[in-house]
């Protein structure tokens, strides 16, 4: 497993990390959740990525009992708070008091005394910048996180942060957290520039767009058992599982050959040819998932091949 440095900060994480929405607390018992995430720890993945609402708070409780028995220094966990936990009118957002009342909580739900990473899940137009950039860097100040981050942010927000974090002294942003793959490249117009200038690292969420780019799926097929024949998880991909996408992933399969990797690593190690990418979250219910995933790291893709990918898929998302 190789390293990277989480935007500008000096902060490595393991090029590929481990998610936990959809699976932890969720669709994966404990007994599997527990040897998924062991075997992610033993092959070098330091990198755990989960959030409140991820089964409502499970999806923390369940890495606390996966993560016992490691050294808590040993790895890197991140989690998000945004949406709503509650029907209660501050039970969500980004406002001062639900950040310190969220982050208390996934605390507790998590086992420890302070998150290496905690994110902004999405943008609150309700809130000022100014009086989330500001509960950030209390919280800082506190030791209760190390770092902050946002996820799916404009870049205009991006800026924002930074500018408000500048002007009151306080602790920037060091990542964000957006989709990204060969089907979802529309970060490459805005985002990654600005972030790039400002200082953020990006972790990819859905990388392998939610699976359709491990060539699984053939053209009219829903294999049983996996996600998409799974109507409560098959939301998020329908659009990944159209005739023509799948026809085109296929075509990836000798690209994917000439550089001895499964389809699945390459569409990994494309995003990571960004150095921007410091890591590509991938989710696993077993360990010969995590154990192919965790190979895409250090791969890397010739310019002509690259050249080949664009041509298939030329980023007009």
């Amino acid at each position: 497993m190789e390293y990277r440095n989480l935007g500008r900060s000096g902060l490595r994480v393991s090029e590929v990390s481990l998610g936990s929405w959809l699976t932890f607390g969720s669709s994966v018992d404990m007994s599997a959740t527990r040897t998924v995430v062991r075997r992610a720890y033993e092959i070098g993945i330091n990198f755990f990525d989960t959030a409140d609402v991820y089964a409502h708070g499970a999806a923390e409780e369940a890495l606390r009992e996966a993560l016992r028995g490691i050294p808590r220094t040993y790895v890197v966990i991140a989690t998000k708070a945004f949406f709503p936990m509650s029907e209660r009118p501050n039970d969500r957002g980004l406002s001062r008091k639900h950040l310190f009342e969220s982050v208390e909580a996934s605390l507790r739900r998590l086992g420890t005394e302070y998150l290496d990473l905690h994110q902004c899940h999405r943008a609150d137009p309700t809130t000022p910048i100014e009086e989330t950039v500001q509960a950030y860097g209390d919280l800082v100040r506190q030791g209760k996180l190390l770092y902050w981050g946002v996820s799916e942010w404009r870049a205009s927000e991006i800026i924002d942060a930074c500018r408000v974090a500048d002007q009151r002294h306080t602790s920037r942003p060091i990542s964000n957290q957006p989709q990204y793959s060969m089907l979802r490249r529309r970060i490459e117009r805005e985002v990654i520039p600005v972030c790039e200038r400002e200082g953020l690292g990006q972790i990819v969420w859905s990388p392998l767009a939610q699976g359709v780019l491990t060539g699984k799926y053939a053209p009219g097929s829903r294999p049983p058992g996996t996600r998409a024949a799974d109507k409560e998880r098959s939301g998020f991909m329908e659009a990944f599982l159209r005739h023509e996408v799948l026809e085109r992933v296929e075509t990836l399969r000798p690209i994917a050959k000439e550089l001895d990797v499964t389809v699945a690593q390459l569409a990994l190690a494309w995003c990571l040819r960004r150095r921007s990418v410091s890591s590509v979250i991938v989710g696993a219910t077993r360990t010969e998932q995590i154990d192919e995933n965790a190979k895409a790291s250090g791969v890397r893709i010739p310019p002509e091949l690259e050249a080949r990918i664009d041509q298939i898929f030329p980023g007009d998302d």
